[in-house]
């Protein structure tokens, strides 16, 4: 089977490249999925390149999500035959992942593909959009409704910030699209967004713990001191949903906005969210993500295209979500 190998040689250094390797190889697992789509994740980018620190043993096979056939299964959940998704669980960091014609994994990290989605479309969606989706339904459940106001999304053209504009914007929500791209400004009105804002409008070290009370929600992809300014901005008991650290870490915040508005910060963590979670937010995903917003995202690439993307997305020079067709 053809899969992206990643190895280490003596000196420590590591490489990628596209290999014909043994079936046999696979991991321990009691389900056997003929991988049809993949997609690229930040962390995949982390995976594939020097230096990422996230890969352990090697040789390795990243990968973090994948969507496919069940081809053999001693789990009685799944049959061959079966469509299904899966993302997150550390597949692609410690176990191998989705950039193999073949995976073996737990039937406990598989989620069926939801009724009304096609492979290439969850891959489309990915660790990226599950993300963007799980951070949605955790403002809602904080209170976020359309009537409540606008709402800001950083790193809007990213993966996750341009899964969750098109979502909020077909849930009928006003998205304020955060970018520091100027030429991704048509993209992120078509999917949705109501106005752009210049990602140096936000950039400023807090000067003040509050600010004019201007978001009912943010979904922020980029941490750091953005993060930092946008609480003082948040309207009294609004929630920010952070999903990302793209400008750091480290967020030099004052406790402010916690006490005297009543702001909340939510943490979205995707990785090893319970079964039940995940397949309430495919379903909304289903329903609540529109598939012309979606493709509109989509570049697709090939296994020999994702050492250079992987060091894109590591640059922030990806825009939207690459499927990668494992076969082609």
């Amino acid at each position: 089977m053809r899969a992206l190998v990643v190895e280490r040689n003596e000196e420590g250094r590591t490489s990628a490249s596209v290999q014909d390797i043994d079936e046999n190889r696979l991991p321990e697992g009691d389900v056997t999925v003929a991988v049809e789509y993949s997609t690229l994740n930040y962390k995949d980018g982390l995976c594939i390149g020097p230096g990422g620190g996230v890969v352990r043993t090697y040789p390795h096979v990243p990968g973090v999500d994948f969507a496919g056939t069940v081809e053999t299964s001693d789990d009685s959940r799944y049959s061959p035959g079966d469509k299904v998704v899966l993302t997150g669980w550390r597949v692609g960091e410690v176990h191998w992942g989705g950039y193999a014609e073949k995976a073996r994994i737990k039937a406990d990290w598989l989620v069926p593909l939801p009724e009304g989605l096609s492979p290439r479309q969850a891959m489309a969606v990915g660790t990226a959009g599950l993300t963007a989706m799980l951070a949605v339904m955790a403002l809602e459940d904080h209170g976020l409704a359309p009537e409540s106001g606008e709402v800001l999304v950083t790193g809007a053209a990213g993966g996750v910030g341009s899964v969750a504009t098109a979502i909020l914007a077909h849930l009928g929500h006003e998205v304020a699209a955060v970018t520091g791209r100027p030429e991704t400004a048509e993209y992120l009105a078509g999917l949705g967004a109501s106005r752009i804002v210049s990602r140096e409008e936000l950039a400023e070290t807090v000067k003040k713990p509050l600010e004019t009370e201007t978001w009912a929600g943010c979904v922020d992809a980029v941490g750091g001191a953005m993060l930092a300014r946008i609480l003082g901005q948040m309207k009294y008991g609004a929630s920010v949903a952070a999903v990302g650290l793209a400008a750091g870490a480290a967020v030099p915040a004052t406790i402010i906005p916690f006490l005297l508005r009543g702001v909340n910060l939510l943490g979205i963590e995707s990785v090893m969210q319970p079964s039940e979670n995940r397949i309430r937010a495919w379903q909304r995903i289903a329903r609540d993500l529109p598939m012309d917003k979606l493709e509109a995202m989509v570049q697709m690439a090939s296994l020999e295209d994702l050492p250079q993307l992987g060091a894109d997305i590591l640059k922030g020079k990806v825009k939207g979500r690459v499927v990668v067709d494992v076969g082609a």
